[in-house]
């Protein structure tokens, strides 16, 4: 099985590297058969070729088993027509991988803000209140003046049908419940029409709760007691936003794992950014970007009919939390000592 391994910028190539270790062990365990393909994106593939996501790039991610793509730097990228793409925008949008997985549960012994919980959120990625993916050509935000700024929402019924599908098949093998974020009291039209399609959704799913709760409301919820949701639905602009005050009140956006997906192909995605002020210091904590490749490995264990896969996921799942589980053997941004290839050896260590 052939993995398109991207590693992005800043410390993007760094924590790649360190998760491609782990899975190399992973591989060496349960004999998964992985081939690593390495392309260059971000200012490297801008310096090489103009762009920061080549097409050709795309095209053998179209034909990969699945992706590791690394943090990037899409914020200090020059203007589009000037090749500085939003890879991460593109690789869900061109590829329509709709359903961005960001699961949120606290680890023993990792200090946390509220307690023990285990929630996962599933994001709509391909439109909403995001310009550079709800267009067919042009942008959704614009200017008619230099003083007037415009942004289009677009939101659609069969986005938010098989987005609220995912959710209630993934909370059956959970919890059995679904909450559904949305601000209808206001964007009556476009969270009405979310909740419209949700709530047909449901009545298939008669043995799952449907929760129905306003976005900033649900962000003080969360801070209370995070215990009280299982998963969460909602649309791009409010699960980005909830995910990552998830994540960080698990303990952090660098524990925080993330893959993007449809019925056909993966991507394992950190939830965090680029951090270039660390680049190359061996400083950066490669947890999330090693957790969403377990959520991937998992996927293709569902997906491609292997049992290996999946075993290797959980597996690696596993061997994070043993890791985390003293602090002589984190990271410095979780009080450890641990650089970051130091990190994964010992994830990998727990892996043999």
């Amino acid at each position: 099985m052939t993995i398109l391994v991207l590693p992005g910028d800043g410390i993007g190539p760094e924590i790649t590297q360190a998760t491609i270790a782990v899975l190399e062990a992973a591989d060496r365990r349960f004999g998964l058969g992985l081939d690593f393909e390495f392309h260059d994106i971000g200012f490297a593939a801008l310096e090489k070729h103009g762009t920061t996501l080549p097409d050709a790039v795309l095209e053998r991610a179209a034909a990969s088993d699945g992706i590791v793509l690394g943090p990037i730097s899409h914020l200090d990228y020059p203007a589009r027509d000037q090749g500085g793409v939003n890879v991460s925008a593109a690789i869900r949008v061109k590829l329509d991988l709709y359903a961005n997985v960001r699961p949120a549960r606290t680890r023993e012994g990792v200090p946390n803000v509220v307690g023990p919980f285990d929630l996962v959120i599933m994001r709509e990625c391909t439109e909403g209140f995001y310009p550079d993916r709800n267009m067919y050509a042009g942008t959704g935000e614009f200017m008619p003046d230099k003083d007037m700024a415009l942004s289009v929402r677009k939101i659609t019924a069969r986005a938010c049908e098989r987005i609220a599908r995912r959710a209630f098949e993934l909370a059956r093998t959970r919890r059995k419940k679904v909450t559904a974020i949305h601000k209808a009291n206001n964007f009556i039209l476009s969270d009405g029409l979310f909740l419209r399609e949700v709530r047909q959704v449901a009545a298939g799913f008669p043995d799952v709760e449907l929760d129905e709760k306003i976005v900033d409301a649900s962000a003080a919820l969360l801070v209370r007691d995070p215990r009280q949701f299982d998963v969460i639905c909602a649309t791009n602009f409010h699960a980005d936003i909830l995910s990552d005050l998830a994540s960080e009140l698990s303990g952090g956006l660098g524990l925080a794992g993330s893959v993007n997906m449809n019925e056909a192909l993966c991507c394992a995605q950190a939830q965090h950014g680029s951090a270039p002020d660390i680049a190359g210091q061996d400083r950066a904590n490669p947890t999330s970007l090693i957790l969403s490749a377990a959520m991937l490995l998992d996927w293709m264990g569902e997906h491609r009919g292997s049992a290996s896969c999946r075993d290797a996921g959980r597996a690696i799942d596993r061997a994070v939390d043993a890791a985390l589980a003293s602090p002589r053997t984190r990271t410095a941004d979780l009080g450890g000592a641990l650089g970051t290839q130091a990190f994964a050896a010992e994830v990998a260590r727990h892996l043999q």
